[in-house]
């Protein structure tokens, strides 16, 4: 038998980490790999996740199972904070998951369980992860236009006459905010426009919120997704706590199902857990149990909430920094978009060979598609990143 196994495309991502841990230059920059560090380059673990991990060793008293679909306390507590208050409680039924891309999996395996003949339609681009899982599970695929290259700004309109082309029973897969790899942003007027076309369409939407805080704020960055709750009937939604909570390693997410009704919403947490039984059987639950604590506690969420948003503004001030960085160095506006976008991700519109040239000449890594993590950028090297993206990127 496993003389018979075909070799794997190696993770582009995975393989560029090593690069850059091989690399002996001092002054080499990595921009690919997406978690938030400091202005030290550091990968912090977030005070009240230390806090919290502290209680929890103080009081923890068990290490036996939770529950198939996980803790309730922690679905219930990630419902209010992706949710709010956009949709009752029993509209609910959500699951405990490895990490956002375990939601993203799970969603994906109840589309194929209950609808075999949907067709997910995704952004060109999107997380590369999305396709993969998609294709992998034996799911058709659809694409509409999302960004334009060009300007580095959304293409609403292709967008949605791409969209137009949906049937009913589709899922539509929505990033709730700070787009990857793009960091270009629908407005709440363009979810509304979407939303209505998804109600007349009769299409169900998928959306992959992994970043809420980091774009403008915890609510803001839920306001186009819990329109979209309050309006349909049926709405899909993964959720990440790893980079919000700083745990990326905990491997913590959500699987959210919004259900018309109480039946129908019982129906579909009852799928969940038997999902994941069939999946890896019981979620993992320190990090999940470490949110719950931060959510349920004033003092550790007042705190936590406080570290995010200084992480937020870093990421904002670094993003103007660079924009002003490379107007000095080529004279033009035409990287001042990165200003305007949001998240941890953006475009740059290099090339595969201009991105290796940025990489071997300046030892600055970027992901081929030419995507750029601005969590990795510090007030000391965002003038080498702006040189080399100058030098490189002649347009």
């Amino acid at each position: 038998m496993l003389d018979d196994l075909k070799p794997q495309v190696t993770d582009k991502i995975v393989m560029l980490m090593q690069m850059f841990r091989d690399d002996p230059r001092r002054d080499k920059v990595d921009l690919g790999v997406g978690v938030y560090k400091d202005a030290s380059g550091n990968t912090p673990v977030m005070r009240a996740v230390k806090a919290a991990e502290q209680k929890l060793w103080q009081t923890e008293t068990t290490k036996t199972y939770t529950a198939l679909a996980g803790d309730p306390a922690f679905a219930d507590a990630m419902r209010r904070l992706v949710l709010g208050d956009a949709v009752p409680a029993g509209r609910v039924a959500a699951a405990a998951t490895p990490g956002g891309t375990g939601a993203v999996r799970q969603a994906l395996e109840m589309i194929h369980n209950t609808t075999p003949a949907a067709k997910v339609w995704i952004s060109t681009p999107t997380w590369p992860n999305h396709p993969s899982i998609i294709s992998y599970v034996g799911i058709a695929l659809g694409h509409y236009r999302y960004f334009d290259a060009e300007s580095g700004s959304l293409d609403f309109a292709g967008m949605m006459a791409d969209l137009d082309g949906v049937s009913p029973g589709d899922v539509v897969l929505l990033h709730g905010c700070c787009h990857n790899p793009t960091g270009a942003n629908l407005t709440l007027p363009d979810w509304r426009a979407v939303t209505d076309l998804l109600a007349a369409k009769g299409a169900i939407p998928l959306i992959d919120i992994a970043y809420q805080g980091f774009g403008d704020g915890l609510q803001d960055d839920a306001a186009g997704l819990r329109h979209v709750a309050a309006t349909l009937p049926e709405v899909l939604i993964a959720a990440s706590c790893s980079k919000n909570f700083g745990i990326y390693r905990e491997r913590t997410g959500v699987v959210m199902a919004l259900a018309p009704d109480s039946a129908t919403r019982d129906l579909a947490q009852g799928t969940l857990a038997f999902l994941n039984r069939q999946n890896y059987s019981f979620p993992p639950d320190h990090g999940a149990r470490l949110v719950t604590m931060i959510l349920n506690d004033p003092a550790l969420r007042a705190d936590w909430q406080a570290e995010l948003e200084e992480m937020r503004l870093t990421m904002r001030d670094n993003r103007k920094a660079l924009a002003d960085a490379l107007r000095a160095e080529t004279g033009s506006d035409r990287f001042g978009f990165l200003a305007s976008h949001r998240g941890m991700f953006s475009l740059i519109g290099a090339s595969k060979a201009e991105v290796r040239r940025i990489r071997e000449d300046f030892g600055v890594y970027l992901i081929g598609d030419g995507r750029m993590n601005v969590a990795g950028l510090t007030r000391e090297n965002i003038p080498q990143v702006a040189r080399a993206i100058a030098a490189c990127c002649k347009g």
